[in-house]
């Protein structure tokens, strides 16, 4: 496998200047969405790489290297030598349709064969439990999904998936990836601490949040927030919830999406059970930073000897960059430490994460974390 990687900003164009590629297999392709919404991005793309699958969307953030970015496009082409890609595009404009698009998105994949999904969803019209529950339902057990949810840095207003032919705020796109020579590891981890009280949620609807300990919700998260909830929901990035379902003793970060303040509702990422219990977070940037190292750690655990090129694909929570802030960049540089110098990096801060909570698991919703999908051929 050979990377190739380019970044494209108002100011300096393309960086290096893109060169025409007829054996490049796939691109990624993470931006900002005002970038992203420019026609001559994607265009200039497929005229330089006319074979090759386009899959990617808009973020809160772009990672190249050890470095984090705004405003700006970063594209990794990827060219495998022995690894076939296959693209699926599947509509998805609410909450109630994710597990069926979930399930329409990988019937598109013929399974022999398959060694890997990779996902980029929309950010805002999918519950992310319900579209990984879908995919799971339908892959084979032995094929793992990992991917991330676009983001609109942190406004909560629009969020863009890209393809080849498609720009949609209201999509979920997939790369299947197969062959017996491509080497797939990740790994994710958090880094954020519960603390108050643990509570039950009382009412809920999927994704949506009314009540816990049989209390207004929406009442108890602003008495926590300060005076930061006139910045819902962007200020709730800062102290996401813990959600334990009554069956499990794991428990899974969500974060609020959108509040309505009429309905006296929140709507997460992803599902909120009724009976679950639920528990505060916050974090400082020692913690996250480790949270990214254990990431990091665990796809070390199951690296494979490889033959060319190793592309590091990080998918972080937006929540991170905002709690990090100035040094957002250490936690990516924690990642380059522990996997190599002469591993290739790229990825985007997201609104939700995708891949299994540890390895021969089915691919759960993440919020909150550092997850990494490592990729290489032998």
């Amino acid at each position: 496998m050979k990377v190739n990687q380019f970044k494209w900003t108002q100011s300096k164009g393309w960086n290096p200047e893109l060169t025409k590629g007829s054996d490049v297999s796939v691109l990624l392709v993470f931006g900002s969405r005002p970038q992203l919404q420019q026609s001559n991005i994607l265009e200039s793309l497929k005229s330089n790489f006319p074979q090759s699958i386009i899959i990617g969307g808009s973020t809160s953030g772009e990672i190249l290297d050890n470095e984090v970015f705004d405003n700006s496009v970063v594209v990794t082409a990827l060219t495998f030598e022995k690894t076939k890609i296959k693209l699926s595009f599947i509509p998805c404009d609410s909450n109630e349709k994710s597990f069926a698009a979930g399930e329409d998105l990988a019937r598109n994949f013929e399974h022999s064969q398959l060694k890997h999904v990779l996902v980029m969803s929309n950010g805002l019209h999918v519950n992310g439990t319900e579209l990984a529950r879908g995919m799971s339902k339908v892959l084979p057990p032995n094929v793992a999904v990992t991917g991330g949810l676009a983001g609109d840095a942190a406004d909560f207003t629009e969020t863009y998936v890209v393809t080849n032919e498609i720009q949609s705020s209201v999509g979920v796109a997939a790369i299947g990836l197969y062959g017996d020579n491509l080497n797939i590891n990740y790994g994710s981890a958090g880094g954020w601490r519960s603390f108050g009280p643990e509570r039950t949620v009382t009412k809920s609807e999927g994704s949506t949040l009314y009540e816990l300990d049989e209390n207004n919700a929406l009442d108890l998260y602003k008495i926590y927030l300060g005076d930061k909830q006139k910045e819902l929901p962007g200020s709730a990035l800062l102290f996401p919830l813990m959600i334990t379902r009554a069956d499990e003793t794991k428990g899974l970060v969500r974060t609020i999406l959108s509040v309505d303040d009429t309905k006296q509702s929140m709507t997460f990422a992803g599902d909120i059970s009724q009976g679950a219990t639920a528990q505060l977070m916050r974090a400082n940037t020692e913690n996250l930073i480790e949270g990214a190292s254990d990431a990091a750690k665990a796809c070390v655990l199951e690296s494979s000897i490889y033959n060319g090129d190793q592309l590091a694909i990080l998918v972080s929570c937006v929540g991170r960059k905002l709690v990090m802030k100035q040094r957002v960049e250490e936690e990516v540089e924690i990642v380059k430490e522990i996997i190599g110098d002469n591993t290739k990096i790229a990825g985007f801060y997201s609104y939700g994460e995708l891949a299994p909570y540890e390895n021969n698991e089915s691919c759960e919703l993440h919020n909150q974390t550092m997850t990494i999908t490592l990729i290489s051929e032998s």
